[in-house]
This record gives C-alpha cells, sequence and structure tokens, in this order.
C-alpha cells in the first residue's frame, strides 16, 4: 500500500480520534459541511486491541471500524484518507489485530494511540502511559508495520510529569513512522491547562533533523481554522489535528466563515439523526446522539428548551418530529 502521508501538501487539518464520537455518522456529518477546507485526514474512534484479539470482545469494538458507503464516497470527493486508530500495550496483539484490521477493512493508514491520558487506560498500561518505553514502543510499532504494510503514525504527548519531548520525539522518529501528531501537553495535564506549542516546534527542529520525511502534526487548543493556520505557520509544523474545537462549531473546517442560523443547525441535527438511525437500526444506544444536541442546539432564542425538550426523548423518530415542529 503506498503511503498517503508522502503526498499531503502543508498546511492540512485533521479530525482527532474521539470515544463515542467519530464514529461514521459524525465523520460524514463534518464532511458534508467541509468542502473548500485543508481537512485532509480523518481517524476512526481508538479501538482496543484486546477487544479485536477477543472472539467474544470483537463484537463489543467492532462497530468502531464501520464505514459508510456515503461516507466512503464523500471521503473521495473531498480526497480526504482515513485512518484506524488502535490501543493497547502488547506488540502481539497490535500485531493479529493489525492482521485482522488488513484483512477485514479498508483504511489508508493505521494510527496508535500513545496519548490518552484517561486514568483506567494508563492504569493499563496503554496509550500515554507508553511514553518513554522505548523498547516495548519500537516493538509495537515493527508489529503494526509488518502485520499490515500500511503507513504507521502515532498521536502522544510531550511527556508523563514534565516535557520530555526531546528525547521521546527523537525516539519515534527513528521507528520508521510516516506521521507523528503530537499533544502539546502532559499526560499529567490532562487537558486542564494550556497547549505548550513552544514543544511543537521542538519537535518540529528534531524532526527536520533527524528523519525529515516524517510529518509532524500539532493538537490542542485550535480555536478555528485561521488559528490553525497561524500555530502552523508559526512551530513549521505541516499540519494541525483538531479535537474538542468541534464541538462548538461541527462547520469548524468550512472555508466560508459566518455565524450559522438555526435552521442551518437544526436541518444538520436532523441528518445527523437520520443519518445516525439508520447506520445503526439497532445496537447501538439513542443516547449516545445526545451528547451532540449541544453542537446544534445553541446561540438562538429557544434554543435552552429545544434542548431540553430533545433530551427527554428516547427514539429518533420523536426527536426528528420535534425538530420539525420547531422549524
Amino acid at each position: 500500500m503506498s503511503d498517503f502521508w508522502k503526498d499531503l501538501t502543508r498546511p492540512f487539518f485533521l479530525l482527532a480520534p474521539m470515544e463515542d464520537v467519530t464514529d461514521t455518522v459524525f465523520r460524514e456529518l463534518v464532511m458534508s459541511v467541509s468542502s473548500g477546507s485543508h481537512l485532509r485526514v480523518l481517524f476512526t474512534e481508538f479501538t482496543s486491541v484486546d477487544g479485536i484479539c477477543h472472539p467474544k470482545g470483537r463484537d463489543a469494538v467492532i462497530h468502531r471500524l464501520m464505514v459508510n458507503a456515503s461516507e466512503r464516497k464523500i471521503l473521495s470527493e473531498l480526497n480526504a484518507r482515513l485512518v484506524v486508530q488502535i490501543w493497547g500495550n502488547d506488540p502481539e496483539k497490535f500485531f493479529e489485530a493489525s492482521r485482522f484490521i488488513k484483512d477485514n477493512f479498508w483504511f489508508d493508514g493505521i494510527d496508535i494511540n500513545m496519548g490518552c491520558p484517561a486514568e483506567k487506560i494508563v492504569k493499563q498500561g496503554s496509550c500515554s502511559a507508553l511514553i518513554g518505553q522505548h523498547t516495548r514502543v519500537s516493538e509495537i510499532i515493527q508489529a503494526v508495520r509488518e502485520s499490515s504494510g500500511m503507513p504507521v503514525s502515532v498521536k502522544t504527548r510531550t511527556g508523563l510529569r514534565e516535557h520530555a519531548t526531546e528525547s521521546w520525539i527523537s525516539h519515534l522518529l527513528q521507528c520508521k513512522l510516516s506521521a507523528i501528531t503530537l499533544h502539546a501537553r502532559t499526560q499529567r495535564m490532562m487537558s486542564l491547562k494550556p497547549a505548550e506549542w513552544d514543544q511543537i516546534a521542538l519537535a518540529v527542529k528534531l524532526r527536520n533533523s533527524i528523519a525529515p520525511e516524517v510529518k509532524l502534526i500539532g493538537n490542542g487548543d485550535v480555536a478555528d481554522t485561521q488559528h490553525g493556520l497561524k500555530l502552523i505557520e508559526s512551530t513549521g509544523a505541516d499540519g494541525a489535528m483538531i479535537g474538542r474545537g468541534i464541538f462548538s462549531d461541527p462547520w469548524f473546517f468550512n472555508s466560508t466563515s459566518h455565524e450559522r442560523n438555526m435552521q442551518e443547525k437544526l436541518h444538520l441535527l436532523r441528518k445527523h439523526i437520520i443519518l445516525f438511525s439508520g447506520t445503526w437500526p439497532e445496537g447501538r444506544n439513542f443516547n449516545i446522539l445526545k451528547r451532540f444536541f449541544k453542537i446544534y442546539v445553541h446561540g438562538f432564542d429557544g434554543a435552552a428548551a429545544l434542548r431540553a425538550q430533545l433530551m427527554e426523548t428516547s427514539r429518533p423518530e420523536t426527536a426528528i418530529q420535534i425538530i420539525d415542529e420547531y422549524l
């Protein structure tokens, strides 16, 4: 498989992998309102290699790898790429999971989560707990690359309790990766303190001297696309990854920047509900959708009351009826 990362031209944006957020439905919704943007790479929700490798556990995580045909179509139209993100701590499980993904799905690359700071994950020795474990990390990356034949990337943080950018990123740059996304915070900082993009600039300097072919992407506190482009320019990064910013504006990546009116927001929410119910007619909890309601239902008269009414629903048909009556 060819390495798409090599063909990406600076600057570009990426939509971050997010738990119970970046499923095939939400990715399609974001892309549907992102024409004319620099959005080039999207990620699945992060998926456990232990879950993929377990015959029964696989049933609980396989939905994370779902890709609708309609999403495939819009990916092609935007010339965007879709990368699966996986996490764990056992090189053998990474090997097995990557082989399963290769044999059963089509993605443009595999990303390894070495950045999530959630306590329950860290206690398992996974994600950001891997920072600084050079030997194990090298084995994991090699296992994924050998078993999948896909471009391999890593999303990580600058350190555990303190920034260790120089030693940590220097090691990753010697692991034959295609791209590194660096969240400009330590594990300890979680998302509670401002991202420190000077660490991205340091990582870029390391990249330029050690492995200039590796794409280096910054992540953390990007307010909007113009802000992202300024951060890319000032640090020398190739791109910027957007996570929480998408919750304030689904049109984050749209090249036409203007305040969206009530009709636009509610029509997009309506589309989201219909696509969700069509994709998951059974098996996924409708309550997952409720975390999105605030994204669309805000900034207009009566938004709070409408949102409260929608939060009381338990079926997509009821929510759509309420939206239609409001419109």
